[in-house]
């Protein structure tokens, strides 16, 4: 496919993105990289980030999908991964789509099975990362009573001497 073709859909790791997006956004649609990863990961890939992703060659995809299927081979730091020391191996990595959503849960579940106050926050669906509670987050929950529903169930008598 030469340079100048335009193709409206691109699929860069398992995400469409539009053609007319600039290659650093299309990048970033990918779950699990952020701006920052995605201008590191174009800059080892050697691709113009302000390109339209729609005229970029499948060489270019392929580059791309490289560098962000192993970034410590092209020398990434491992402050841009999204999974430092992890817990089980003790290793740096950087996960992505589906493999990513899976230990986030597994991490939830494992905080709530140890009863840690995350855990408990999680367990309890309540704000987990210090936010406020007392007027915020109340969805799903009886938030008071309406005044023609207390004179329905009263009677409608009201409440004199």
């Amino acid at each position: 496919m030469s340079s100048q073709e335009f193709r409206h859909i691109v699929r860069i790791m398992g995400s469409d993105s539009p053609g007319t997006l600039k290659t650093s956004y299309a990048v970033k649609r990918v779950r699990g990289i952020n701006m920052s990863l995605s201008n590191a990961v174009l800059k080892k890939a050697g691709v113009n980030p302000d390109l339209r992703v729609g005229f970029i060659t499948d060489s270019d995809i392929a580059k791309i999908e490289d560098v962000i299927r192993d970034p410590a081979k092209y020398g990434i730091p491992s402050w841009l991964y999204n999974r430092q020391k992890d817990s089980e191996t003790g290793k740096d990595a950087h996960l992505l789509s589906a493999d990513l959503i899976f230990k986030v849960k597994t991490d939830i579940d494992q905080a709530k099975e140890i009863r840690s106050w995350r855990g408990y926050r999680h367990a309890y669906s309540l704000k987990v990362r210090g936010q406020r509670t007392k007027t915020t987050g109340r969805a799903g929950k009886a938030l008071g009573v309406k005044k023609k529903t207390l004179q329905q169930k009263s009677g409608g008598s009201e409440g004199g001497k």
